[in-house]
């Protein structure tokens, strides 16, 4: 798919089902309250950057769309499918009921997530930690496995790492095999939270060109991160978080003509 024909596919998403739709959600941990009532939605094939100082709640807001948190108040849905919780009938009406594990599972298996340490296995080759979740979690026979393993690698540039164990690997490729990892279970959605933030800077540049390979195949992609050139070249809709709210949001526009005075506060930091 070239750009303009992804460009043109993500104009025509203005009426199709929101890939993500947050509505007014919270999350406290105990009595500190991270999130504020939240709104965001995400359309198919965008990428949504979220900026924000550390501590505004972008990474908890990633946390609980793939379910490693528990909402406290409000809703996520994913391709119009509430998650954590479904409607059971209970006498006359209709009761929310907390997922089971199981069901939980099933509902992650739309999102892939990168994270800002690489969590890779270190008594395994790159191509078997991408391999591990397809065969266990997926049940993929271990030469489908393999396949599709290689092919990730190769899509993000370590076709030639196959064999190489993450301690032989620098901190960009060891994100790229994680990437690829992520890929490997054909996720709709990709969520990255800080993906270069553990990287030293000569190695920040591998990573953003993977993500923005993503980015014009047209993946579903929700970014926190702190690479402004990035989100001005390939976000979709800018998000600006801090104290738990968003405070403001808009096109990669807002970058260069913020309205808020917090976000120009911020801005005027990291540029």
């Amino acid at each position: 798919m070239t750009i303009s024909e992804v460009t043109n596919a993500r104009i025509s998403t203005d009426a199709a089902q929101p890939a993500i739709k947050a509505t007014q959600v919270h999350k406290a941990f105990g009595s500190l309250h991270v999130l504020k009532g939240v709104d965001l939605t995400v359309m198919p094939g965008t990428v949504t950057v979220i900026l924000g100082p550390s501590g505004s709640g972008k990474s908890t807001f990633l946390r609980l769309i793939n379910q490693l948190e528990t909402i406290t108040g409000g809703t996520i849905e994913v391709d119009g499918e509430l998650i954590g919780y479904k409607y059971v009938n209970k006498g006359s009406g209709q009761v929310l009921q907390t997922l089971n594990d199981k069901e939980v599972a099933k509902q992650r298996e739309k999102l892939g997530m990168v994270f800002q340490r690489f969590n890779l296995f270190p008594h395994m080759t790159a191509l078997e930690n991408v391999m591990e979740a397809p065969v266990h979690v997926q049940r993929k026979p271990k030469k489908e496995a393999r396949d599709l393993a290689v092919a990730e690698l190769q899509r993000v540039g370590l076709g030639d790492r196959l064999d190489y164990y993450p301690a032989q690997l620098s901190g960009g490729q060891q994100q790229r095999v994680a990437i690829a990892r992520a890929l490997a279970m054909k996720p709709e959605i990709m969520l990255f939270d800080e993906p270069t933030s553990a990287l030293d800077p000569e190695l920040v540049g591998e990573v953003l060109n993977v993500m923005r390979s993503l980015a014009n195949d047209g993946m579903t992609m929700v970014c926190v991160t702190h690479e402004i050139g990035f989100a001005r070249e390939v976000a979709d809709q800018i998000v600006f978080m801090d104290g738990g709210v968003v405070v403001e949001k808009g096109g990669p526009d807002i970058i260069d003509h913020p309205s808020e005075p917090r976000f120009k506060d911020f801005l005027q930091h990291v540029l």
